[in-house]
């Protein structure tokens, strides 16, 4: 491995660095490089393999840490990893999705198995995901199981959300417009289905890039049409939902809607967790496994099957679970004063902060290997 700098913190250079996740990867025993002039330029946050390969030598910084390579060339992939391996720079990745988010299972498998031929320290968030990379990789993996962890700083935290006159469920839809989340569905589904006039849902969005549209096949714009059809919608869109707009949606809600087809895991399931509102999540990929690690601490999902069985059901499924949502939701208004804001819990911020210490005492260990 390269010699730290000055200081004796390892340098790391995150691909890409964008992440709530990475942002909060921050120790005395390493550092962050992406937004810094560490390599005779600033280091982008959103880092690719081409950029990297163009500032070479890697004296730079000491371990890249993958974590989204579906849009990295698996050429230029293959020849960055050659490039550390001839710089001994240690490269780690952690195993956020093994279903492709926006191409082909195939090709993501295709670039894990280049990563891994590397011979690359992999992190999975759970273990069930462990499981599921060692068949995707054809061995078993020696994989260190790090959690997740918060997505909303504990310490940023305040007195929780605030007061509101109008106490109807609120719900929240947020994040980019892929195919593996039937934005459509829920929306429609969560429209017809609620008849509780003063009930409100926030659709959250950025912006919208033009290949998202012609990839959407109309959907968007049949998403845009059905929110401003119904005057309980609210529609929100932000050039990139700063970290903060998306806890401010978080705290005016309830409950938030996850409508998975497909996915690994989930950092919007986390943010619940966060900030104590009840998710109404698809039970796909490792989800349950994320949840059943806070069981006791936090409120148990509402969860639907989008997986298994007749695709026909899966609307009726979704509908029963916003039901049983909305309920619980309602129940707890009605528990409470009207202009009293829903509690944090400072029990599971306390974990949290925990938590977050043993998480990077792990990335610690496996940087340092």
């Amino acid at each position: 491995m390269n010699t730290s700098s000055a200081g004796g913190a390892l340098r790391v250079v995150h691909l890409p660095a964008r992440t709530p996740y990475v942002r909060k990867l921050r120790a005395a025993g390493f550092r962050t490089v992406n937004g810094t002039d560490a390599a005779g330029a600033v280091v982008p946050v959103d880092v690719s393999a081409a950029w990297l390969l163009d500032h070479r030598p890697f004296t730079w910084f000491d371990v890249l840490h993958l974590h989204h390579i579906e849009f990295e060339d698996p050429a230029d992939l293959e020849r960055l990893l050659d490039a550390c391996g001839a710089a001994r720079t240690r490269v780690v990745c952690t195993a956020h999705d093994l279903r492709a988010m926006f191409g082909d299972d195939s090709g993501l498998h295709k670039r894990l198995r280049v990563v891994d031929a590397a011979g690359a320290a992999w992190i999975c968030l759970t273990r069930g995901s462990r499981t599921e990379l060692g068949g995707i990789l054809g061995r078993e993996v020696e994989a260190a199981v790090i959690p997740h962890g918060y997505v909303v700083d504990p310490d940023s935290l305040g007195a929780g959300p605030p007061p509101r006159a109008n106490p109807a469920p609120r719900f929240l839809l947020y994040g980019s417009m892929r195919a593996n989340r039937d934005q459509l569905a829920a929306l429609l589904n969560w429209s017809l289905s609620t008849t509780d006039p003063d009930s409100r849902l926030e659709l959250l969005v950025r912006g919208l890039s033009p290949v998202e549209l012609r990839a959407s096949d109309g959907v968007v714009l049949r998403l845009l049409d059905a929110a401003r059809a119904d005057r309980r919608v609210i529609t929100t869109m932000r050039p990139y939902p700063t970290d903060r707009e998306v806890v401010e949606a978080a705290l005016a809600a309830d409950a938030l809607l996850l409508p998975y087809l497909w996915a690994t895991h989930s950092g919007q399931l986390e943010l619940a967790f966060d900030l104590g509102m009840l998710a109404v999540a698809s039970s796909v990929g490792h989800l349950p496994e994320q949840a059943e690690r806070h069981r006791g601490l936090v409120a148990e999902p509402e969860w639907f099957d989008w997986t298994n069985g007749n695709p026909y059901t899966f609307g009726e499924r979704f509908v029963a679970a916003l039901d049983r949502a909305h309920q619980r939701v309602a129940a707890g208004s009605a528990a409470a004063r009207s202009d009293e804001p829903r509690p944090l819990n400072r029990d599971f911020i306390d974990y949290r902060r925990t938590e977050h210490q043993q998480i990077l005492a792990a990335h610690q260990r496996v940087y340092s290997d």
